[in-house]
């Protein structure tokens, strides 16, 4: 069910839980060049809504001058024809039109089409999601006043207009259509605004007090209006550079970008605020059959209009919906269960049994940490479809989280093989390439992981996980210059983990510059070299004492030798003294000898874990050597 875009597919599916299940029910899917819609609904309206999302990115784009806004993480919108379906697996306290659930693969957009313009409801998570993959990071102000802005957006059959008061979106409104939230109009009239170089300055939207974080938003928003209705982008671009990259004080950055001080800025965004109010009315009825919008701010002409967007349509399985139902299901905590103990029925039925039912179900094992169970369910899911992206995703990801909770990665290649499938579908796709960057630094490719983990950072500028582990590849390569300056950015993050790790890294990068690895690795091995030293000993005759060893010195032993790469024919594995194992491979007419101290620890790619039992088999190696024909295995890959 997927197909090839330009930058992602995306997924509108609407579902009515009862009558889903009626023979007669009729789906189709409605797709436009980035968006497709899954309806039960008619194609009109079908139409109406992918173009309206091709809107959205249009004036993305136009709004911060990014002619082709990258969507670096795919997204599935869900649309639920009826209010009843919609509101009994919405989450509580959330919009009555539609809701946003984020998440390590995808996006989730549930859509409720019985209410009127209902995409209206996630513009501003929609551009909080832009500005993560298309703008550098910024400092909480912007994106908060970005975001807010964007979420006045609505279209005429005519016009694009912006600027109204946020607080008329339909997410801030209840089911009779009421605003749930004091306007922005209301906070800025009434309240003594916030001192701006404290709020500019702020670096934690959580460290504001709950009481002023509604005022922090609402200074965010027209500071944000006034700098794009008086076209000051520029001048912003040039204060982000003295703040962010200089460390200038804010007023000094203010007055040396945009040429007055912070007190008259404060004056002139006053005034700004106080010559939009005659515009920043409650929503008006503009035709009789027609919802209430906010009176008009800004306008500018369509990017495009509904006829100008070609789609088209075509049937869809019952079956597959009510998997991708339940697929997004699992994502509500309150629906979890259901959802996960629906989708164990459809698997069990042959005649509903999908590769998304299968995926779904391993999702949540992974969810729980039951990487055995998720690979079971993977299994059955590339038996139905081998190809599947989703299902290929997540291979990938059971994998992934398998090594990140300590346990062997199973199956390396085959990760690094499955994301290169998610790549070929979802080109642009951030997390894939981070996670084939891990696969890589885990296998041993430190170059290789370097040049995917570059590429996810330049997909996705603000992820610090990506950032974070672009560093540690940087380390591996011996790239140390390149890691450095990464690094110091993320000892401060707001992340506590990544500061951590960040800071570690920084401490213990003067002992990998001088030793070429890092301290655990050296502590280890030294830790080896004990126990090697301790097992000679016992083997020797007992009368035969030699005399005592000499203090282990301090400083821990380094192996310096390079590694080298073999390619040839692995003959047999000797493992009768464990846990050391020796390895016989042929290449050629030369016959290599490499010692494995501990195969436990030795770093395996295509198989599960080291066998004792391997042989005639062709295998890559990692070693460093110790004669010409002679040395220690450093990791393997089998084929």
């Amino acid at each position: 069910m997927f197909r090839r875009h330009h930058i992602f597919t995306f997924s509108i599916l609407a579902w009515v839980m009862l009558p889903l299940h009626a023979a007669d029910q009729r789906w189709i899917r409605v797709s436009s060049d980035r968006f497709i819609v899954l309806t039960d609904g008619n194609e009109k309206a079908a139409h109406e809504i992918a173009v309206r999302f091709e809107q959205m990115r249009a004036v993305f784009g136009d709004l911060l001058s990014r002619s082709k806004p990258r969507m670096s993480q795919p997204m599935e919108i869900i649309a639920f024809s009826n209010n009843n379906d919609y509101v009994q697996l919405a989450p509580p306290q959330t919009a009555h039109a539609g809701f946003w659930l984020p998440g390590e693969d995808r996006v989730f957009i549930v859509l409720n089409l019985s209410q009127p313009d209902s995409w209206r409801a996630v513009e501003y998570q929609f551009a909080r999601y832009m500005l993560n993959y298309n703008y550098p990071p910024t400092p909480p102000w912007f994106d908060e006043g970005f975001a807010q802005y964007f979420s006045s957006l609505y279209f005429t059959p005519k016009n694009t207009e912006l600027g109204s008061d946020p607080a008329f979106n339909p997410a801030h409104q209840n089911q009779a259509g009421s605003v749930k939230t004091k306007s922005f109009a209301q906070v800025l009239t009434d309240s003594a605004w916030l001192p701006w170089p404290e709020l500019l300055a702020t670096k934690n939207l959580d460290a504001i007090p709950a009481e002023r974080r509604e005022l922090f938003n609402a200074q965010s928003w027209i500071l944000l209006h006034y700098l794009l209705k008086q076209d000051k982008m520029p001048q912003l671009g040039q204060y982000f550079g003295l703040v962010e990259m200089q460390k200038i004080p804010v007023d000094q950055a203010i007055q040396q970008a945009f040429g007055i001080n912070t007190a008259e800025l404060d004056r002139e965004l006053k005034d700004y605020f106080h010559s939009l109010l005659p515009k920043l009315g409650a929503p008006v009825s503009r035709s009789p059959n027609a919802p209430p919008v906010p009176p008009p701010v800004n306008q500018s002409a369509l990017p495009f209009s509904l006829e100008d967007i070609g789609t088209s349509s075509k049937s869809v399985p019952l079956p597959e919906a009510q998997a991708l139902v339940d697929e997004m299901e699992l994502r509500v905590p309150e629906r979890r269960q259901a959802a996960f103990d629906h989708l164990q029925k459809l698997v069990d039925d042959e005649k509903t049994e999908t590769v998304i039912a299968h995926r779904a179900l391993a999702w949540a094992y992974v969810q729980k940490g039951e990487t055995n169970h998720a690979f079971e369910e993977l299994r059955e899911a590339v038996r139905l479809s081998p190809n599947d992206p989703w299902t290929r995703f997540g291979l990938a990801q059971a994998s992934y989280h398998s090594g990140q909770q300590g346990a062997r990665v199973q199956g390396l290649a085959n990760m690094m093989e499955s994301l290169h499938i998610v790549i070929g579908e979802f080109p642009d796709f951030a997390e894939a390439y981070n996670m084939l960057a891990w696969a890589r630094l885990a296998g041993g490719g430190a170059n290789a992981a370097v040049e995917s983990a570059k590429y996810a950072v330049q997909l996705a500028p603000r992820s610090e996980q990506c950032q974070l582990l672009l560093a540690q590849s940087y380390l591996a390569a011996k790239k140390f210059n390149n890691a450095t300056p990464i690094l110091d950015r993320l000892k401060l993050s707001q992340d506590p983990a990544i500061a951590k790790t960040a800071a570690k890294d920084l401490t213990d990068l003067p002992f990998l510059e001088k030793y070429g690895i890092p301290p655990e690795e050296a502590k280890a091995q030294q830790e080896e070299a004990k126990k090697q030293v301790s097992s000679d000993t016992d083997d020797e005759d007992s009368e035969e004492q030699e005399p005592a060893a000499k203090p282990t010195s301090t400083t821990p032993p380094v192996d310096k030798r390079p590694v080298k790469f073999l390619k040839g024919t692995l003959l047999s594995v000797d493992c009768s003294k464990p846990p050391m194992a020796m390895l016989s491979l042929s290449q050629g007419n030369r016959t290599f000898k490499l010692r494995a101290a501990d195969y436990k620890s030795v770093a395996v790619i295509g198989a599960p874990e080291f066998s004792c039992d391997w042989k005639a088999m062709p295998v890559n190696v990692n070693y460093r050597p110790s004669g010409v024909l002679s040395g220690d295995l450093v990791s393997i890959e089998v084929h």
